[in-house]
């Protein structure tokens, strides 16, 4: 009994000191910190909808090489073929893995997090924004709540999240650095809206040189728009009297208000922040469009799917890699790897199977010895020999 004890105090001690005080500082439950703003940019605006598309559409095609288990797992038991068939074909007997996959991944780019609900068979998708994270002063997590009335257990939970700079429970979503630059574009929509329904554009200028009452002039007006409506195309009239006259010219275009550049630099900061080169957006016969979308991939895709088969290695206790062999704007590094692992082998630095097995293929029977460079004749087995042959002696 003492022993046990013993062991108890030891493991108790073995907790992080701090953690009482990080889980009293971040409270007692967590909720999401997303507001709305970033679900309805997504529905609303054009540049937040097509750049989390390419997002996730591009974590999503990726499938999953699963190896030999290598460390301990959260669950046990999970067998290697039952993996690879959850990851790439089935996580549930509901979904798809490309709509289980879109869903967890459109959660990370608008809300920061990923929640997914192992039942000891499946996988299933939480919405994150419902998702509520119970602290614990000694374990770190004590539970999941969702929608305030299921409760889950840590070890039914797998959670991904984003950077964050105020939690370190929660992340936080790339749209919250542009929710000044959306708010504006709102704005801006709302401005266009009102000014073609209101039909604001000035097209007809009437001068006088008496002084017209504000009736006159209302009821003028008001016959000029009974005639040309400004929704069918017209344009709004204006009286000037009192001998006023016109200054300047009047702008008839959004062109002419500098919208046009207003709004695709605000479309431009809302990419970045998101991790999406702008040239993508603009298509076209661009020579800069292969490099962007290799950037593209390398600092936005991987680096989110790496999060996801981090999460799912230490669940599982698996080595999960994701497979980008089929992505071809990743293919010229293929090729630098292929010349890497070809230049090792044939200097004899490692065996054929140890450069398979960096490319996560089978190894061959066989193919576990080094190769001996022969590039220099009769010293590449024996250096002693020397460059050159041996004479055969002559009677």
């Amino acid at each position: 009994m003492s022993i046990v004890k013993d062991f108890k105090s030891w493991l108790i001690t073995k907790f992080n000191p701090a953690q009482y005080v990080i889980s009293r500082d971040e409270g007692i439950n967590i909720g999401t910190d997303a507001t709305l703003t970033y679900l309805q940019a997504y529905n609303k605006l054009e540049t937040v909808n097509r750049a989390t598309n390419m997002i996730v559409s591009a974590c999503s095609s990726l499938d999953y090489d699963v190896k030999d288990s290598k460390a301990d797992a959260v669950v046990g038991g999970m067998r290697q073929k039952s993996l690879i068939k959850l990851l790439n074909y089935t996580p549930n007997p509901y979904q798809s893995a490309q709509d289980f996959r879109t869903n967890i991944f459109t959660d990370f780019v608008l809300e920061g997090n990923i929640f997914i609900y192992w039942d000891g068979a499946h996988l299933y998708h939480l919405p994150a924004s419902n998702v509520e994270i119970d602290t614990d002063p000694k374990i770190y997590v004590k539970s999941y709540t969702y929608n305030s009335e299921v409760k889950f257990r840590p070890d039914e939970i797998i959670h991904i999240k984003e950077l964050s700079s105020t939690s370190i429970y929660r992340g936080t979503s790339r749209l919250a650095s542009a929710d000044r630059n959306i708010k504006i574009m709102y704005k801006m929509q709302t401005f266009q809206e009102q000014f073609f329904e209101n039909g604001a554009v000035t097209g007809l200028i009437l001068t006088s040189e008496n002084t017209l009452s504000q009736q006159a002039k209302e009821r003028t007006i008001q016959n000029w728009r009974t005639q040309y409506s400004p929704k069918n195309g017209a344009k709004k009239p204006m009286i000037l009297d009192s001998g006023l006259k016109p200054w300047g010219e009047f702008s008839d275009s959004f062109k002419d208000m500098d919208f046009d550049n207003s709004i695709k630099t605000h479309d431009t900061k809302i990419l970045k922040s998101l991790g999406v080169p702008p040239i993508l957006l603009d298509g076209g016969n661009n020579a800069n469009i292969a490099p962007n979308l290799r950037l593209f991939y390398l600092e936005t895709v991987i680096p989110i799917v790496t999060r996801y088969v981090s999460a799912m290695e230490r669940f599982f206790g698996y080595d999960v890699e994701a497979v980008t062999s089929t992505v071809s704007a990743l293919q010229p590094e293929l090729k630098d790897v292929a010349a890497y692992y070809t230049t090792l082998v044939n200097g004899g630095v490692i065996s054929p199977n140890e450069a398979r097995l960096e490319l996560r293929y089978e190894t061959k029977p066989g193919h576990d010895d080094l190769r001996v460079p022969a590039n220099i004749a009769g010293s590449a087995a024996n250096p002693s020999v020397g460059g050159a042959p041996r004479r055969t002696p002559q009677n």
